[in-house]
């Protein structure tokens, strides 16, 4: 028998989710798709053939619902959704900061709910979605979550307490590896490079380092050193980041979006 899912509120990153499903060999007769404006629903008809229907209608056919819209909008669709979800029926959450017992307090009692912190990778197949199980929900569920977002990119289970350090790290990660490219284009340019040619070799080089982080074994530390020739040019740079308080500002960044994180857990209450 076939799952029906419905992604609800399907943005980019929730039209990202539905591609991949769809690539990893879901039906698109099996996704359901709700939108605010009739005519991005169409649209995702057309693109993707999948099927446009109401929250409500979601509510009732879907086996698994998967939340997407943003935070400050999740109380007033649980409002809307709260009456026609059966307890059997499993949410999935992928608004930041808000915990699973915020669902678990307006659904019918026993729902399982999974919350899931993903990252706009998703958009080309290089997600990194983080995933907790609420109160009710098995490990069945939690496979089933990590089924769906490994259809676009590399899952990770985590106790549900870790979930707003994650959203700091690689909820926003990307974020701040634009941030450092956009700042070393700059620099290439007032070092004489063209803006195009910086920009190649700035991304070229990260991909590099990702790949080789990702497939090497070695501890980053390590990598780093067999770059860094004594008296040449690598630790000289280190030495500036270091001399400009680099690694406090990333690390008073990330405790930053961290705590933005819980506060919008508590807004949410």
């Amino acid at each position: 028998m076939s799952q029906k899912v419905a992604v609800l509120g399907t943005g980019k990153i929730g039209e990202a989710l539905l591609s991949g499903m769809i690539r990893a060999g879901w039906a698109p007769s099996d996704l359901l798709v709700t939108a605010r404006r009739p005519e991005r629903a169409e649209e995702l008809r057309a693109r993707h053939g999948v099927t446009p229907v109401t929250n409500a209608e979601a509510a009732k056919t879907a086996d698994t619902l998967i939340l997407t819209v943003k935070p400050q909008d999740m109380g007033t669709l649980l409002d809307e959704l709260a009456p026609h979800i059966p307890a059997d029926r499993l949410v999935i959450s992928g608004a930041a900061g808000i915990p699973t017992s915020f669902f678990e307090e307006r659904l019918a009692a026993g729902t399982p709910v999974v919350r899931v912190m993903t990252n706009t990778p998703a958009l080309v197949d290089e997600a990194m979605s983080v995933i907790s199980g609420g109160t009710h929900a098995t490990a069945d569920h939690l496979t089933h979550a990590e089924e769906i977002f490994g259809a676009v990119g590399k899952t990770l289970r985590v106790p549900e307490a870790q979930q707003d350090a994650c959203t700091a790290l690689s909820g926003s990660g990307p974020a701040y590896f634009f941030y450092l490219v956009e700042a070393m284009t700059d620099a290439g340019i007032l070092l004489g490079l063209p803006r195009d040619k910086a920009h190649e070799l700035i991304v070229q080089s990260a991909i590099g380092a990702a790949v080789m982080l990702r497939d090497s074994g070695e501890h980053p530390v390590k990598l780093r050193e067999n770059v860094t020739s004594p008296a040449g040019t690598t630790i000289n740079a280190i030495r500036e980041l270091e001399n400009h308080g680099v690694r406090a500002a990333l690390i008073a960044a990330l405790e930053a979006a961290r705590d933005r994180s819980r506060e919008l857990a508590s807004g949410s209450n």
